[in-house]
């Protein structure tokens, strides 16, 4: 391993701890604040769209002005957002840093951009996958802090303890080295990526995986703790079963082939839906959140499913677009649960698992018909 991804993956080991303290709680804490499930997921879909818009840009000014800026910029704003949530006393400030916090996901493009570059002799699914599992180790102690936290305080005292871990993670990435902007060279005939007929037919299926995904999860913390009465504590520690799922799921099946493992990571959301639906008791809870694990399975395999499919000067850029896609289900995902769960909480997993059969039937004949041209 190169001391470039030693680097980014200790500081990503710390803010995933700091992450995982108050993620899952934030749909509880806004409802605390004094929002109901639509305002909630109205809130949680704007974040999504703050978060989608910010891909693109971030992607293609990583390509011209290099990495390690944006990813600086990226660590600081985050830690800015996280105090600025701490220190709020309304609904409305909250928001501020809740907006701003989802501007630095456009980290992700620079981040996976400047990993693809500093693996060394790994292979790029393996290099992002590992990256991320360092971030989802530090998942698993998180919502346990968390939860033992809020459960002794408050949810609030949650966001001022994951703001000095921020801190720590932001002076240790600025340890990074330099990498150099890619140079454009032009080519007679050049074709601009959104002209990239096998890049944006990639995209589009890359797109309803992430929503399928995505779909089962914003509210799931409301419904287990106002339907299935489940403690805050309890919350923490299906958080960290979670990210315990994503670590296994990175680490074990980072190796396959990317539409392989995409498709797997589908199948571990369907199981989520089911145990969540079909659950009664804190057992199939825990089960069924460590095959969450599979919707960051697919996050990862949609950066190593493009790679091959653009040019290394378009590589930034071609991975913005794809967090775009993979985040417009931030938009999409929240605000169709909200009305679902607003209708009837339950009603969330059915649909979800529809989606999620749908998405898995169209992305694998999508899959199968691409390796045979191959």
């Amino acid at each position: 391993m190169t001391r470039d991804l030693k680097i980014v993956s200790a500081s990503m080991l710390i803010w995933g701890i700091g992450e995982g303290m108050f993620f899952i709680f934030q749909p509880l804490y806004i409802q605390e604040l004094g929002a109901d499930p639509i305002l909630i997921g109205m809130i949680l879909g704007v974040n999504g769209l703050m978060m989608t818009l910010s891909q693109i840009p971030s992607g293609y000014l990583a390509d011209k002005l290099g990495r390690r800026p944006l990813m600086w910029f990226s660590w600081v704003a985050g830690l800015a957002a996280v105090w600025i949530m701490a220190l709020a006393s309304s609904l409305g400030v909250f928001l501020i840093g809740l907006m701003l916090y989802g501007l630095t996901s456009s980290v992700v493009a620079p981040l996976n951009t400047y990993v693809q570059a500093a693996r060394g002799d790994w292979s790029v699914g393996r290099a992002v996958s590992f990256v991320s599992a360092a971030h989802h180790v530090g998942g698993i102690f998180g919502p346990i802090i968390g939860g033992i936290v809020a459960e002794n305080y408050h949810l609030r005292a949650v966001y001022f303890a994951a703001g000095v871990l921020f801190a720590i993670s932001t002076l240790i990435v600025l340890f990074i080295r330099k990498q150099s902007a890619e140079s454009l060279v032009k080519v007679e005939g050049d074709a601009h990526l959104m002209q990239n007929q096998r890049f944006m037919s990639m995209l589009g299926v890359i797109a309803l995986v992430m929503v399928a995904v995505t779909l089962p999860q914003p509210l799931t913390a409301n419904f287990l703790q106002n339907q299935r009465g489940l403690s805050l504590a309890h919350i923490g520690q299906l958080g960290a079963l979670g990210a315990l799922g994503s670590v296994l799921m990175m680490l074990g099946l980072g190796h396959l082939p990317a539409s392989q493992a995409m498709l797997i990571g589908q199948g571990g959301l369907v199981l989520f839906a089911g145990l969540i639906w079909g659950g009664g008791s804190f057992l199939w809870y825990g089960l069924g959140y460590l095959f969450l694990g599979g919707y960051r399975l697919c996050r990862a395999m949609a950066v190593t499913l493009v790679q091959p499919l653009v040019r290394e000067y378009e590589v930034g850029l071609a991975f913005g677009i794809v967090e775009s896609a993979a985040l417009l289900a931030f938009v999409i995902a929240p605000i169709l649960a909200g009305f679902l769960y607003d209708w009837q909480p339950a009603s969330v997993y059915p649909v979800s698992l529809l989606v999620l059969a749908l998405a898995f039937l169209l992305s694998h004949r999508y899959f199968k018909r691409t390796q045979q041209r191959l």
